[in-house]
């Protein structure tokens, strides 16, 4: 794949995809937003991918927004637009059925920092700042932000990021969910492409199955989030995968998923 603004790299299963406006500290600008919508449609429907990370190119941001040149002079109408096709990319990623995860480098701000929430696991470098601070340009978060990081840390962290716009520091946002791990700067890539590269060994059936669930299950009623798992889990078990698993288990052996 050949992109003007973002950079794949492959490590066996695992698709690594940078974003590559360094002298813009990687705002998404439409056509940014554009290729990752093509790259994300490809690995969807490419089996050979298993799980994706992403991250942004330099030490000082993984995105540090939506290109603000181009907000500035929206239409109402264009802004809608431009709001909708952002929204349409991080529900693309959040839905997809294999693991994605953000490998957080510097800042992480508005649009930067909506990517990373609709990731399923988000990794920080402990310089990282993260923060949604559109309302000190007169805006709001237009890309999910206001609801994904309210489902992440909570209503009331939520609001306190975004009504102040002030960025908390990678410490502040493991404790308060919205990242599962700090590692040393520097450390952040090799730290989620680990983890990525061990999740791709993972039944793929079965990733999927627990992505879904957890993705439609809040919006469910208990008794039809629990209908939903239980037919997931019916699905699992007529894979060779299951198979394979639980023969692997009873052998004392590690399995070998191959997908089927």
């Amino acid at each position: 794949m050949q992109f003007e603004n973002l950079q794949v790299e492959w490590r066996g299963p695992v698709a690594i995809v940078t974003i590559d406006r360094p002298d813009k500290l990687n705002a998404l600008n439409r056509r940014t937003i554009e290729e990752l919508h093509q790259a994300f449609d490809t690995f969807a429907g490419d089996d050979e991918v298993r799980a994706v990370v992403v991250t942004g190119a330099g030490d000082k941001a993984f995105v540090a927004g939506a290109d603000i040149s181009e907000i500035r002079d929206q239409t109402p109408l264009q802004a809608r637009g431009f709001s909708e096709r952002g929204q349409q990319l991080m529900r693309r990623i959040e839905t997809m059925r294999k693991p994605v995860i953000a490998a957080i480098n510097g800042f992480a701000l508005g649009g930067g920092l909506e990517l990373a929430l609709a990731c399923h696991l988000r990794y920080a470098a402990d310089s990282a700042r993260l923060g949604l601070p559109e309302i000190k340009l007169g805006i709001i978060p237009g890309f999910g932000g206001t609801q994904r990081l309210a489902r992440v840390a909570g209503k009331g962290r939520a609001l306190e990021m975004m009504l102040a716009g002030e960025p908390v520091d990678a410490e502040t946002a493991e404790r308060h969910g919205i990242v599962q791990g700090v590692v040393f700067d520097g450390l952040v890539l090799d730290r989620a492409t680990g983890f990525a590269q061990r999740l791709a060994k993972s039944a793929p059936h079965a990733t999927s199955a627990i992505l879904a669930a957890t993705d439609r299950g809040p919006d469910m009623s208990l008794d039809a989030a629990l209908a939903f798992e239980t037919a997931r889990f019916a699905l699992c078990c007529a894979t060779e995968d299951m198979r394979e698993g639980t023969a692997a288990f009873l052998e004392k052996r590690k399995p070998e998923f191959t997908g089927r």
